[in-house]
């Protein structure tokens, strides 16, 4: 039976929309109901996170592009939580945002975390392979 690109692009869209969709339902509802309870911050700071786990979860289906070293699906990822996480956490008021330099501060945050999650990630998945 031979498998169409069409096919398998599917399946990555449908299975990035499980993976970020499912938390986001979830933390989304959580936020909405805090929300009606006049929780207004602890809505604000779940549904930012919401929306993280969104981004991060529809992009976790980069690592099984086959046809791309792991070099360019790491860019490519790294990209796309660039643009869209990075700005959420500009935007969640989580950190103070007055200038560039509090702007940027954030940016090392991201690339810090993100740099250590991604190498534990990798040691983590190459031991599994193995």
């Amino acid at each position: 039976m031979k498998i169409h690109k069409g096919e398998i692009k599917m399946k990555l869209l449908l299975s990035g929309i499980m993976r970020g969709g499912i938390p986001f339902i979830i933390l989304g509802s959580i936020a909405f109901v805090l929300n009606t309870q006049n929780k207004f911050q602890e809505a604000k700071g779940t549904f930012f996170t919401a929306l993280i786990l969104l981004f991060v979860g529809v992009t976790t289906v980069i690592y099984e592009i086959d046809q791309w070293s792991f070099a360019k699906q790491s860019l490519i990822h790294f990209l796309l939580m660039f643009i869209t996480v990075y700005p959420v956490l500009l935007f969640s008021g989580w950190f103070p945002l007055n200038n560039l330099k509090d702007a940027l501060l954030i940016f090392l945050y991201f690339a810090i975390v993100g740099l250590v999650i991604w190498s534990v990630l990798a040691v983590v998945f190459k031991i599994i392979q193995s």
